[in-house]
């Protein structure tokens, strides 16, 4: 077997905490200390992301969709393929070297989508972002940790609690969609969801087609 060779690392911006990039013949894997946080083998439960929540703001005009973390580009590149022309995507990625990534070495799986015209780029922290707007996008979908908790770091819990929630509603517009990627359930979060007003639904998905192992999405609509 072909041993993992390092690429690159990466600090993640504020707590120290650093990103690994590693090849193995084909295979690309992003790490957080012992943390496998994304495969390139990977990417079916990532895509449905985009596509279970593009179906849910299909017809919208002019719709707006914010991504939370660009990751290997999977998300972003089901949404690009699911939306119409009119759409606008931002994509916001707090860690430069993972846009750094997506342009070099894994390039091949992000297939020009960073240079697609409906695509803005945005380094930084997208709870940031989200707190900045009102009444701005049709989706948010976030897929920054491997649930709804600061894996990456200790202040991403501020996009799952109850104030993080209420901003994520505030900040879509009428029956918009927050969407968000666990690696296993949480029935805190769905709680916490549902309290905050949203209407949100489970869905298990597999990692890879109908194989690997099953993940969350939680799709939850503004009423």
């Amino acid at each position: 077997m072909l041993p993992w060779i390092q690429l690159d690392r990466a600090t993640i911006p504020g707590e120290g905490g650093e990103l690994r990039l590693k090849q193995r013949g084909a295979e690309f894997s992003i790490m957080l200390g012992s943390t496998e946080l994304m495969n390139s083998r990977l990417s079916g439960s990532e895509e449905a992301l985009a596509t279970l929540s593009c179906e849910r703001i299909s017809g919208r005009k002019d719709a707006r969709m914010l991504i939370g973390g660009l990751g290997m580009g999977f998300t972003l590149r089901a949404a690009l393929g699911a939306l119409p022309e009119d759409a606008r995507v931002t994509v916001a990625e707090l860690v430069p070297a993972v846009v750094d990534w997506a342009r070099g070495p894994m390039a091949e799986f992000h297939k020009g989508t960073l240079d697609d015209l409906r695509v803005d780029i945005h380094v930084g922290d997208v709870g940031a972002l989200i707190h900045s707007r009102n009444a701005t996008y049709d989706a948010i979908l976030l897929d920054v940790d491997n649930g709804p908790d600061g894996l990456t770091r200790a202040s991403n819990d501020s996009l799952y609690n109850h104030a993080g929630l209420r901003a994520a509603k505030a900040a879509l517009r009428e029956n918009g969609v927050l969407a968000v990627w666990s690696s296993a359930p949480d029935a805190a979060f769905t709680r916490r969801l549902r309290d905050a007003g949203f209407t949100a639904e489970e869905i298990f998905v597999r990692a890879n087609g109908k194989r690997g192992g099953r993940h969350v999405l939680w799709m939850a609509t503004n009423r």
